[in-house]
């Protein structure tokens, strides 16, 4: 278990909603009951979010997002709003949460809703309303460990009687709590980027590696024309994720990534992955090399150590554990 409140959430909502979000989203919007990853683009195709968009009702939305940018994007969002339908408001002291996730993280939520939390009904990528215990909350099946895992966001009155009632019913599991540290390792062993690492505005989609997550088959979005010429070929980087030969230190970022004697990129974020043993780095390189894996060097505290480019995440690359 760990403690999600220092996310950003923005609740958007009215008869205009779905066509607004529509419109600065470069993802397609959810059904109801369901969530989406979506990067937000400029109008250079640049990448300047990225979000977890739940919809609980056909005109309600709560989009999680960088805590540190959410000023940002309520102005940006405020700049592309039609004059009526539409209401934008910051809500993050509104929706503090409790994030569960393990190979246990269903049976702990299943003794504590009447709701039927199997696979089959509350699949991957799910997002619903229930009461956890006599607890109302806002339910995500989603997680950045990589493992099976749900956020559950509420009203800040609920939070210390969840964290109460989860830390009980998930004693006889073996429930322990992690901390940020602990997650961005584990988030590095699935290649997951975050924001103002791997994500930043001047980056592109195709080349953060979130092109699935842009629907080009929307006639309109913000950035559109921007994202199609760089999935013709204008980009010229690509994000990888590396197992480097580290000796008694590891990547953290802003480490060259050399190549045949040449800085090729560079790092964005590194450590160890605990669960797979090996030393871990993401960053972007030139995308003549993104299919070439081995002859890479990291540079760490002023030595080159060898480094190989994963062709897939170093655990779970088929996303079994997050969606069984």
């Amino acid at each position: 278990m760990t403690e999600i409140a220092n996310y950003g959430k923005i609740e958007v909502e009215g008869p205009g909603a779905a066509e607004f979000l529509t419109r600065v989203m470069a993802n397609r919007l959810p059904p109801v009951g369901r969530l989406a990853l979506s990067p937000m683009l400029n109008e250079g195709g640049r990448l300047i979010g990225d979000f977890t968009i739940g919809r609980h009702a056909p005109d309600k939305f709560l989009l999680v997002c960088s805590l540190a940018a959410e000023g940002y994007y309520l102005r940006w969002f405020e700049r592309h709003m039609p004059a009526s339908g539409v209401i934008c408001r910051g809500a993050s002291m509104d929706y503090p949460g409790l994030s569960i996730a393990g190979p246990k993280a269903r049976d702990l939520l299943r003794t504590l809703t009447r709701e039927d939390v199997s696979n089959e009904k509350l699949p991957f990528l799910s997002f619903r309303k229930m009461d956890v215990g006599m607890i109302p909350a806002l339910v995500g099946r989603v997680s950045f460990t990589g493992e099976l895992g749900y956020e559950i966001w509420v009203r800040p009155e609920y939070q210390r009687a969840l964290y109460d009632l989860l830390l009980e019913a998930g004693a006889p599991l073996g429930l322990t709590q992690f901390g940020m540290r602990a997650l961005l390792c584990l988030r590095l062993e699935k290649s997951f980027g975050t924001w103002a690492r791997e994500y930043r505005p001047i980056y592109g989609p195709y080349e953060a590696g979130l092109g699935r997550f842009v629907d080009l088959k929307k006639p309109d979005f913000i950035g559109r024309e921007a994202a199609l010429r760089e999935k013709e070929g204008a980009g010229r980087l690509r994000l990888q994720t590396f197992a480097v030969e580290a000796g008694d230190a590891d990547a953290i970022g802003d480490e060259p990534i050399w190549r045949d004697g040449k800085v090729a990129g560079w790092v964005t974020s590194g450590g160890y992955g605990h669960c797979v043993g090996r030393s871990l780095a993401m960053g972007y390189i030139e995308k003549e090399l993104a299919g070439v894996d081995g002859g890479f060097e990291i540079e760490i505290i002023g030595e080159r150590r060898p480094a190989v480019r994963l062709k897939e995440p170093a655990f779970d690359p088929a996303g079994l554990a997050m969606r069984g």
